[in-house]
């Protein structure tokens, strides 16, 4: 990250690979102290059947999407001939890196299973289809979400030193000094420190307080035993999670009447809807009622069953968001940045130091409670005083321009 140097110019683009969707990107860089002038962003569907066809036909897809974006922006823009373009690969599936710029898919997630691309390099599939397509673009730096909102933040303020997704999934991933690294040792790095992407979705311990409604959740998915934390904390699982206590209630008392069938029906409840409903402020919950009805056939629900209703909602949220505060705070300590690490060692004689921890994706930047209660936690673990030096900080569209904002940088320095 210390690469950045803050004099690279020029276009570059970026391709956001997601679980349902890819997004395109065009950022143009000043050099000198300018930053980032301006830049575009695109989101494109991803066909369901391209999730399980073939490396060719799913490479090509998306190879094209990037072509006609490029010659949409670049319509009418002087350009160099031929000149090649280069650009950031945000990935964000599990791979072995091999190098800045490369890296071997160990396996596909998140409903992916194109078979012909496990165990090989995804950037050299990317050029191989983009070269087929006529578009002369070189992978520059190859990267997760993680990574990318990590730079970007970076890029603009130099003392973030962590990450955080929080969407429809979550993953984190932090800066650590790679003498601290087991796995780096006899590795050189320019800057002495090395990212750590944490993939801590998966993390599991029996000391997280886990309900019989996580558990259920849990043995009903098809990736039992995987990914604990992000079922407790993450956009995918936080509605369904309000809808098993709700349907617990419904089938225990009547104050749901007759009409709470539809309550039975896994993942109906989607948690833009759990947040619609929990920050509702119209009177007598209005818009929890046309919920309730529009979605699932529950007319006529009183005000004290949608006050109900805003209440699992409110403390199912809570939870995802002290639980999602108390891994930040874990990150921090483990790198000495949570204020409370210096002042137990002695090590500062004046204020700790300033933590900024970039966070992209809806579920913080879109659920003004969940961000409230993130933030709430945060003082309430460290304290109002060193609670004043960490600060959670928005990377909008994070993911990818940090991949174009590195593949500026690692081309500039060829």
């Amino acid at each position: 990250m210390d690469r950045f140097l803050m004099d690279e110019d020029g276009i570059y683009y970026a391709l956001d690979l997601g679980a349902t969707t890819c997004r395109v990107l065009r950022i143009q860089l000043g050099g000198r102290g300018s930053k980032i002038i301006n830049h575009k962003v695109e989101q494109h569907q991803i066909p369901q059947e391209l999730t399980s066809s073939t490396s060719e036909e799913f490479f090509d897809f998306i190879s094209l999407t990037l072509k006609e974006f490029v010659e949409r922006e670049e319509n009418g823009i002087n350009q160099v001939p031929d000149e090649r373009k280069e650009l950031g690969f945000t990935f964000s599936f599990p791979v072995r890196q091999l190098s800045i710029s490369s890296g071997v898919l160990i396996k596909w997630t998140k409903g992916f299973a194109i078979e012909d691309v496990v165990g090989k390099d995804v950037s050299q599939c990317l050029e191989e289809a983009m070269s087929r397509n006529g578009l002369n673009m070189h992978v520059g730096a190859l990267v997760n979400d993680t990574v990318g909102t990590l730079a970007l933040g970076h890029y603009y303020d130099k003392d973030t030193v962590a990450a955080v997704i929080i969407g429809t999934g979550t993953n984190a991933c932090y800066v650590e000094r790679s003498d601290a690294l087991i796995k780096s040792q006899g590795l050189l790095t320019n800057s002495g420190g090395m990212v750590v992407n944490m993939e801590w979705g998966n993390f599991l311990s029996a000391h997280l307080p886990k309900t019989s409604y996580d558990i259920a959740l849990d043995d009903e998915s098809p990736n039992r035993n995987e990914q604990g934390f992000e079922k407790m904390i993450s956009g995918m699982y936080l509605g369904e999670i309000a809808r098993r206590v709700l349907h617990r209630i419904a089938e225990e008392s009547d104050i749901f009447g007759e009409s709470a069938y539809h309550l039975s029906v896994p993942f109906i409840l989607r948690t833009p809807l759990m947040a619609a409903m929990h920050e509702d402020d119209s009177p007598h919950l209005r818009e929890v009622g046309r919920i309730l009805e529009e979605q699932f056939q529950m007319p006529g629900i009183s005000l004290k069953a949608r006050m109900l209703v805003v209440r699992v909602c409110d403390i199912v949220s809570r939870r995802a968001a002290r639980l999602t505060a108390a891994g930040i705070i874990g990150m921090l300590k483990k790198i000495g940045r949570d204020g409370i690490s210096d002042v137990a060692s002695g090590r500062t004689k004046g204020k700790p130091k300033r933590s900024v921890v970039a966070i992209e994706r809806g579920l913080y930047t879109n659920y003004s409670m969940f961000r409230e209660y993130t933030n709430e936690a945060i003082t309430d673990i460290l304290g109002e005083e060193l609670a004043q030096n960490v600060v959670l900080r928005v990377a909008e569209d994070g993911s990818g321009i940090g991949a174009a904002l590195l593949a500026a940088t690692y081309s500039s320095k060829r």
